[in-house]
């Protein structure tokens, strides 16, 4: 049978060589509690630390093939990331190495490991130029390091990086309210400064397996996505389409702060994540239509129908980089052009879609100019029958969520 360091090593290979989803993969691991825990707990702390292992490891070790190197990466991530004990550390990497075939080289994973150990206050210093400095120590693509430093100086881009997202963020669904969640909670847990109906618990547990999960009374969501829909505005009565509904989460809130009056369409352009959207739905008592539409292709025929259109763009998700680590992995400066082509013409499908005097939110959740404020500035450029309203940008350090954008725009004619 496989240890469960050998399912992280499977896991971990599976993202950073191909570019596989750690949550996604996560889920195929069978293991008790415990372990299952600590598999998630590795395979996320060594995605956040990879540029930092790959660094230090560059000064004792020649490049080595896939399974040693990845070896590595995560025996260092537990010697200086992690709570566990260095000799169990150094060799339970021994046996792995052993246990993947490959006992030849389970001496030099024990000696490069010892000597990093014996090393441990004299490491090598990271480079100063700040670029490369905090790309390697917060594993952060280099360009957008630099655009952040650009944007907002080093002390604060520091700031930004190092934010420790809240264990676990959740909320009450109507008619469960936010007080009688209070009552409820049994582990510690702060409030949202952006929306108080979030609850930020200190310790991770297994809100899927609570009667109130079951019972559709609370929902695992973010803060930042929670403020996207007070953003939008009063919705009580009105008639909203979230035109990238899926997973839903954002619908089922709107539903919620309305109490349920609300006119709701949920479009999605993959049948069976419309499954998902309808199954969490119906846990969450949420009333909606839930349709399979390309929102890049909305009908132009007819008068525009909603009070409101909710688009929640395909983004880099670069404001999640400390939340989902992965993100960033296998992101390029390049993949913007495509992303901004596919934003641009979901506006542009969309905004024929809201009434005059309705509003067209458009959000994302990344810190990118070209992807948030330059995006609305050319749509608005183009599109003389809305104006800006406002425009949000979350920032971890500052707001204490996750780096969401949002822009509210009315429709004048």
């Amino acid at each position: 049978m496989n240890s469960p360091r050998r399912d992280a090593l499977q896991v971990f290979m599976d993202v950073v060589e191909d570019g596989a989803y750690a949550n996604l993969r996560l889920k195929e691991v069978r293991r008790t509690p415990s372990e299952q825990a600590y598999v998630s707990s590795l395979v996320y702390t060594a995605l956040e630390h990879v540029k930092w292992a790959d660094y230090m490891l560059s000064f004792y070790v020649k490049p080595q093939k896939k399974v040693v190197r990845n070896i590595l990466r995560l025996a260092v991530t537990e010697l200086f990331f992690m709570d566990t004990p260095d000799h169990a550390a150094v060799n339970g990497a021994v046996e792995l190495t052993r246990e993947c075939g490959k006992g030849a080289l389970s001496g030099l994973v024990n000696g490069v490991l010892r000597r990093m150990l014996r090393e441990r206050d004299s490491l090598p210093p990271l480079p100063a130029e700040p670029v490369a400095r905090l790309s390697i120590q917060f594993g952060c693509p280099a360009w957008i390091v630099n655009e952040w430093l650009d944007r907002f100086g080093e002390a604060e881009t520091e700031k930004l990086l190092s934010f420790e997202p809240p264990a676990l963020e959740i909320r009450a669904q109507w008619p469960f309210t936010s007080e009688a969640l209070a009552a409820e909670l049994t582990v510690p847990y702060a409030r949202g400064q952006v929306d108080g109906n979030c609850f930020k618990l200190s310790e991770s547990v297994p809100v899927s397996s609570l009667p109130l999960f079951r019972e559709g009374k609370i929902a695992i969501q973010g803060e930042g996505a929670m403020a996207i829909c007070r953003f939008l505005g009063d919705m009580r009565g009105k008639k909203v389409l979230d035109a990238c509904a899926a997973p839903g989460g954002k619908s089922a809130y709107l539903w919620s702060l309305t109490e349920g009056h609300i006119d709701l369409t949920c479009w999605e352009l993959h049948p069976h994540r419309v499954e998902l959207m309808e199954r969490a739905f119906a846990r969450l008592h949420v009333q909606a239509k839930c349709e399979a539409r390309d929102a890049s292709q909305a009908p132009q025929d007819g008068a525009p129908g909603y009070d409101a259109v909710l688009l929640d763009v395909p983004c880099s998700g670069l404001g999640l980089i400390r939340e989902k680590p992965d993100v960033a992995l296998h992101r390029e400066a390049q993949d913007i052009d495509a992303l901004c082509r596919a934003q641009a013409a979901l506006l542009e499908s969309c905004a024929r879609l809201v009434r005059p005097d309705g509003a067209l939110c458009y959000s994302t959740c990344t810190i990118s100019l070209r992807e948030n404020e330059q995006q609305v500035e050319a749509f608005l450029k183009a599109h003389g029958e809305y104006a800006l309203e406002e425009q949000r940008q979350l920032l971890p350090q500052i707001d204490g969520t996750g780096g969401f954008y949002m822009a509210r725009m009315k429709r004048c004619i």
